[in-house]
């Protein structure tokens, strides 16, 4: 389209008209929210702006004709100006995005970030005659993306189970980061729920993180001690005249902070865990987003504490099992320790030594014995220990404390000395235990640990009584062992001669060894007597089975023989009154008796011998050259049968001579592999002893070395050895 000239005219100078163009640009950009500014000449005067434009240069600059420069002299630090002039001078636009500007008069400034749009105005001519503005402020944006990555980063590291003081310090710096003019803190809910403690506040003065860390949770403690109270956010905007601040506002205006906001932080389950605040250098009333932003981080410290806390749970968890499984493995190994120990005695001092210093570094064991109360073992860590443990003053008050517990059966535990007056204290003695050893209803005897560089916790305490209990009942079974032990001897020496006589012309010597522990009276038997007419007689032999009736079977066998012996001058004779007398009292059991009988006399040169041998293992004769004979005279087991049909032998015995007798828990030993030690190995045994006139004694040595030798420790029955030698 053309124009007329006059009306070309009319038009440059219509254009021309800042009247003309102020309503046009009101009409385009007036209400708009995107910040439009028209600037003319080289100068940049403000020839229109909208509502938008001023609210984001800040303060009380609602001017027009005059250079931007001077309304807004901030700009021309930031480049501002200086991207106009060359817009003006070369006529080339210019686009930004994400432009960082700080606006507003000194005291009141404002970080925001804006799109940019500089676009050179022109004349009907073509010339450049002034720049539009047109800006997009993206400072909400900005915070936003700048917000989400915060978050993301703290949502990361709560992930990683990085250290809570670390995730809650740093989203405490990414929001005054994001909000320069903010001061935040966090503090934790206590252990003990009534009171607050210091979480983060890295900008906060150390005396004031100082002072509020441990503040009581309640209505009227400050902003975060009722927040936490209330389960509800407390706004302070002005904390030199709020009273929830009464008693904290001259620590606050120390800090200079004079404003706080406070919102609980709580869990999903609607626990309280812990205040976010929000402190200002000056009194302010939160906006909208303020409480946005509140609202958001308090939702990621609570997720930081619950994942913290579950956490710790989680390590408690497993110390916890660990602990308990240290425990038991500790109780077992005691208890399987204290249980080898087969002795009463041996088992309690056991317990002493295994309880130091695991339980604790002092130990004693007390017992009843005849009515009275004996100490009969003590443990310590230390010599000085051992040495205050032995102190009197220190001894009756364990004793005191032991009576108590004999008299009620209970454990009693001191902490601190309490029962005593402090006296426990004053000899360096921070706690003890006492348990019971009970079995069977009643209590034997206590148990007494003494702690003297830790306290006495329930822990211990709990361990002590298991392991008191589980040793009590091992002591008393060791108890019953070694009763039973001793029984079982006394019963064998009941059937064996106290000693052996005296015989003219002979030395006599003998050896008895036990199979197993000696819990059962053994079978296996040996008797030297006098006769009429100085005459001897001398058997050994092994009644089948062990404990009551072998006990029983042993006695009959000897008294009947010693009695017979005396009546009869027949060995056979004496032999058959011997199974008579089994077969009349055993009618109801089979019970069997191998044995060797033979009576002794002394002639001038030599000692004759009358023997007859019933199942028992066969006699040996070691001359005085070192050759050794066996004496195969067969015969019957007694018991078996109302006839042993047995008949005697003779047997001449010179001086350097010597009979051998033996049960068959010698020759029957086993070697590691099962091989007999056999009749043969005793042969040889007694062959190859050097001596030429060995005694007694020392053949018994020979015959016993030579089974140990062969069967270590495999014996699994009795072993008895009598030798008679000429002299």
């Amino acid at each position: 389209m053309s124009l007329q000239p006059d009306r070309l005219g009319s038009a440059t100078t219509h254009l021309r008209s800042p009247h003309w163009r102020s309503r046009e640009y009101a009409d385009l950009f007036g209400q708009a929210p995107a910040i439009f500014a028209a600037l003319s000449g080289p100068r940049h005067l403000l020839e229109a702006a909208n509502s938008a434009f001023f609210e984001a240069c800040g303060g009380d600059r609602r001017r027009t004709g005059v250079p931007i420069g001077e309304l807004i002299p901030e700009l021309a630090s930031q480049g501002v100006l200086d991207r106009l002039d060359a817009v003006y001078r070369t006529g080339t636009a210019y686009r930004a995005q994400g432009r960082r500007l700080v606006l507003g008069e000194p005291g009141a400034e404002r970080e925001g970030f804006f799109d940019f749009t500089y676009e050179p105005r022109r004349d009907l001519v073509g010339q450049v005659d002034g720049v539009v503005v047109i800006a997009v402020e993206t400072t909400a944006y900005h915070h936003a993306q700048l917000l989400a990555a915060e978050q993301r980063i703290l949502l990361e590291q709560i992930a990683r189970d990085a250290p809570l003081d670390e995730i809650l310090s740093g989203m405490a710096r990414a929001i005054e980061d994001l909000s320069p003019e903010m001061i935040v803190s966090v503090l934790l809910v206590d252990a003990d729920g009534r009171h607050l403690r210091h979480g983060t506040g890295p900008t906060l003065p150390a005396f004031y993180n100082e002072a509020v860390d441990g503040i009581a949770i309640g209505d009227g403690v400050g902003s975060c001690g009722t927040a936490a109270f209330l389960r509800a956010p407390v706004i302070v905007t002005d904390i030199a005249t709020d009273p929830r601040w009464e008693g904290y506002r001259d620590l606050a205006k120390r800090a200079e902070v004079a404003a706080c906001w406070s919102t609980p932080i709580e869990g999903v389950d609607g626990r309280l865990l812990g205040t976010f605040a929000i402190y200002h250098r000056t009194p302010k009333a939160p906006e909208d987003k303020d409480v946005a932003l509140s609202a958001a981080f308090t939702r990621i410290a609570a997720l930081a504490i619950e994942r913290h806390r579950a956490v710790e749970a989680g390590h408690a968890a497993q110390q916890r099992e660990k602990a308990a499984r240290e425990d038991l493995a500790f109780v077992l190994d005691a208890s399987t320790a204290i249980t080898r120990e087969l002795h009463y005695f041996d088992c309690l001092q056991c317990l002493a030594r295994l309880t130091v210093p695991t339980l604790a570094p002092l130990c004693a064991v007390h017992v009843v014995e005849g009515g009275q109360t004996r100490r009969i073992a003590v443990a310590a860590s230390t010599r000085a220990e051992e040495g205050l443990l032995a102190s009197p003053e220190l001894s009756d008050e364990v004793d005191n404390a032991v009576a108590r517990v004999l008299a009620s059966g209970t454990t009693e535990t001191d902490h601190f000395g309490a029962r005593t007056g402090g006296l426990f204290a004053q000899l360096g003695v921070t706690g003890y235990v006492c348990a019971p050893l009970a079995t069977r209803g009643g209590t034997f005897g206590v148990l007494t640990l003494l702690a003297t560089d830790r306290p006495m916790d329930s822990h211990i305490v709990a361990l002590a009584e298991e392991l008191a209990r589980r040793a009590a009942s091992s002591a008393d079974n060791a108890h019953q062992f070694t009763d039973r032990v001793q029984l079982a001897r006394d019963l064998q020496a009941g059937l064996l001669p106290p000693e052996l006589p005296r015989i003219p012309g002979t030395t006599l010597a003998a050896s008895y060894h036990p199979a197993g522990e000696g819990l059962d009276v053994g079978g296996d038997f040996y008797d030297v007597f006098p006769l009429s007419d100085d005459c001897w007689a001398l058997m050994i032999g092994d009644v089948c089975g062990r404990g009551a009736l072998a006990a029983t079977t042993t006695g009959m066998v000897r008294h009947t023989a010693r009695a017979a012996a005396r009546l009869l001058n027949d060995p056979a004779a004496v032999v058959a009154a011997i199974n008579d007398a089994l077969a009349d009292n055993t009618a109801d059991e089979d019970c069997f008796v191998s044995l060797v009988y033979a009576e002794l006399r002394q002639t001038a040169s030599h000692l004759a011998l009358n023997l007859i041998r019933a199942g028992h293992v066969p006699p040996l004769v070691r001359r005085a050259d070192g050759t050794v004979e066996e004496l195969a005279q067969p015969g019957m087991l007694l018991g078996i049968g109302p006839d042993p049909d047995g008949s005697a032998c003779s047997i001449d015995l010179y001086p350097g001579d010597a009979l051998i007798l033996v049960t068959d828990g010698i020759t029957e030993a086993r070697s590691a592999d099962g091989e007999f030690f056999g009749e043969d190995r005793l042969a040889e045994a007694l062959v190859t002893l050097e001596a030429t006139s060995p005694t007694a004694t020392a053949l018994i040595e020979t015959v016993t070395a030579a089974v140990a030798a062969f069967a270590a420790d495999s014996t699994i029955d009795d072993q008895a050895v009598l030798v008679l030698t000429a002299t």
